[in-house]
């Protein structure tokens, strides 16, 4: 009876590890600042805020033509939106 509980139990956490990622947030540590033909390039991006389980607020941008993504600052979202003309381009 108890090898069949830690089975049951050593199931249910493996289960939990890989459903979550092991509960480890993808986040921005800091920002940089990027240069409009950076921001031209821009295929979707999305906001980090710092209310969940990062601590600062950023802008994450995927790059044409790079694997990771960009951490900005938030402020240049409104010149995303701009240079893009208000399409959304999320994730």
């Amino acid at each position: 009876m108890d090898l069949h509980v830690a089975l049951v139990t050593v199931c249910l956490c493996a289960l939990a590890i890989t459903s979550t990622e092991a509960g480890i947030p993808k986040c921005c540590v800091k920002t940089r600042t990027i240069n409009r033909y950076m921001l031209l390039r821009v295929e979707r991006s999305y906001e980090q805020l710092s209310t969940g389980a990062c601590d600062i607020p950023a802008l994450i941008l995927y790059i044409k033509g790079s694997k990771k993504p960009i951490c900005a600052p938030l402020k240049l979202k409104a010149i995303l939106e701009r240079i893009h003309g208000g399409r959304k381009r999320t994730i």
